[in-house]
């Protein structure tokens, strides 16, 4: 059985599942999804300060798989949305996860994130 994909892995929802965080179980490893490599790149920033070069190495293999490249009018159309959420008072959401945020609703995906700043935003799965 082929999976779908369904979802943007934010940084955060990828973090959280490597911790063992049960909640983000299902959305790893029963359906799938897609990430920057400034996600990955975040990831393995994270796993290399807490676990060493052995063990990040292992999510880069892991996950590249799971990697969509992005074009200038994505970070165009990004940038915007960021800067259109900052105004509405959201919290000031990092430019990866603009991107990310922008991506996924432009492959049609939910954006899987437990980050306070997306609570509440449509299209967004928030998890904690």
């Amino acid at each position: 059985m082929t999976q779908t994909t369904s979802y943007f892995y934010d940084s955060y929802a990828l973090i959280e599942y490597l911790n063992g965080n049960k909640n983000y179980r299902l959305y790893f490893e029963d359906s799938d999804g897609i990430l920057t490599k400034l996600n990955l790149m975040e990831v393995y920033y994270k796993v290399l300060a807490a676990s060493g070069n052995k063990a990040a190495k292992a999510v880069i293999n892991a996950f590249s798989r799971y990697l969509v490249d992005f074009d200038l009018s994505a970070i165009e159309e990004a940038m915007s949305l960021r800067f259109s959420l900052k105004n509405k008072n959201h919290l000031d959401i990092s430019y990866a996860d603009a991107l990310g945020y922008y991506l996924a609703k432009q492959h049609g995906l939910r954006f899987l994130t437990g980050d306070n700043a997306f609570k509440g935003l449509e299209n967004v799965e928030f998890i904690r």
